[in-house]
């Protein structure tokens, strides 16, 4: 079972909370290609800038697995389990995250970092997280 990390945050905060805890990570020796990031509302800037280039261009960045890769947290059944989960509560609806974040939790390897408001993050993952 991976550790799971909470840092509170405000949904408008959540995304500015993840990068923080990407550039931590990156800063204590975790490869770039150790991360996904995973978003609830808006997207991280990169993934909608990779997105712009087509879905197959973006997808291949995730396969080849050399990045830090940024997805919608709805898309978190297609991406592919690493080390370390990002998890940007960062809006859309509640019912969306409550789905993504079991999901989520499937995906990381060794730790999964959540970001966002910690009654709704305890509520969907259980008490005491």
């Amino acid at each position: 079972m991976p550790q799971v990390q909470l840092i509170p945050a405000s949904a408008e905060g959540a995304l500015d909370a993840a990068e923080e805890a990407v550039d931590l990570l990156l800063d204590t020796g975790r490869a770039p290609g150790d991360i996904l990031v995973l978003t609830t509302g808006d997207p991280h800037p990169w993934a909608a800038h990779e997105l712009s280039f087509g879905e197959a261009a973006y997808w291949a960045l995730h396969d080849a697995g050399d990045d830090v890769f940024y997805a919608d947290a709805a898309q978190v059944e297609r991406a592919a389990g690493r080390p370390v989960v990002v998890f940007a509560a960062n809006g859309g609806p509640v019912e969306a995250t409550a789905a993504a974040l079991p999901a989520a939790l499937t995906r990381a390897g060794a730790l999964l970092i959540v970001c966002g408001d910690p009654k709704q993050i305890n509520s969907v993952l259980g008490a005491g997280v």
